[in-house]
């Protein structure tokens, strides 16, 4: 399978990624968990069908140390029993928030309350941010048909 466009090697699409891999960077080195957004990443490429993002931060979750269970577990935490109740509410608003063109309602004020018991306002900056960043990653890759499998931890520094 090859990617529609060398989305990697195109000058205009590089300046694009620059700024969105900008905005990563700050949610990255905010105060969210790691393991929180780990998760996060996960979740809304699984939702939006981009094998080349849950490859890329399901092996990236591995190598930070995160456990197969709960990497196995993670298309069905409502049922899992391996998730804390703050990455449960993450998920919840991560599902909700990419979901937004299925439920006419957006994210409902019970998945946002339930967030705010559990993350600060720059948590909860860093949570929406991530999600708005994760989502456009999964769309120019699953737009541009970008292959999977192949990464490897760090490859994109």
């Amino acid at each position: 399978m090859e990617p529609r466009l060398n989305f990697f090697g195109n000058a205009f699409a590089g300046k694009v990624l620059r700024h969105i891999n900008t905005a990563n960077k700050v949610v990255t080195e905010s105060t969210l968990p790691t393991t929180t957004q780990e998760l996060v990443k996960i979740r809304a490429s699984q939702i939006n069908g981009c094998g080349f993002c849950t490859d890329m931060h399901t092996k990236d979750a591995t190598h930070a140390g995160e456990t197969q269970q709960r990497l196995n577990l993670v298309a069905a935490w409502r049922e899992a029993t391996v998730f804390t109740d703050a990455e449960r509410a993450a998920l919840e608003l991560t599902e909700q928030g990419t979901r937004t063109a299925d439920a006419a309602g957006g994210v409902t004020d019970e998945a946002w309350n339930n967030a705010t018991k559990h993350y600060d306002e720059d948590q909860l900056a860093a949570l929406i941010s991530l999600i708005a960043v994760i989502n456009a990653y999964n769309r120019i890759n699953v737009i541009n048909q970008q292959p999977a499998g192949s990464y490897q931890p760090g490859q994109f520094g």
